[in-house]
């Protein structure tokens, strides 16, 4: 799974963030890396200079084989606190995505994408 992190003018932290965050996304996410190819992570900081509340956002995109992007947003006040629950909300939604690809019995289902040839 390749992690890609972008921020914004207004986030501080340079390499030493981006790597947190490679290492966080690589330790939550460990169980979904079979189907994730890319993660792409955004981290904004929505008022620039001024601080203000929930003025952090996080949003992360998940690049899934065979399947449409899944995208989730989170905001609040601290970046680390932030980047905890968008990695949350995208597990939630990895295994929502997912889970409607196997039957109750661990079959495929109609539902999964066919090879078109």
């Amino acid at each position: 799974m390749q992690i890609q992190v972008n921020t914004d003018d207004h986030v501080q932290g340079g390499e030493s963030l981006a790597q947190w965050v490679r290492d966080e996304a690589g330790n939550r996410l460990n169980r979904l890396k079979e189907h994730v190819t890319r993660l792409e992570v955004f981290l904004t900081d929505v008022d620039g200079a001024k601080s203000g509340v929930n003025d952090k956002r996080c949003r992360l995109e998940a690049r899934v084989a065979n399947r449409q992007p899944v995208t989730v947003t989170a905001e609040g006040d601290k970046m680390g606190a932030v980047l905890i629950d968008a990695m949350e909300k995208l597990i939630r939604a990895m295994d929502t995505n997912l889970g409607r690809a196997k039957d109750r019995n661990g079959r495929d289902t109609i539902r999964a994408p066919q090879d078109q040839d």
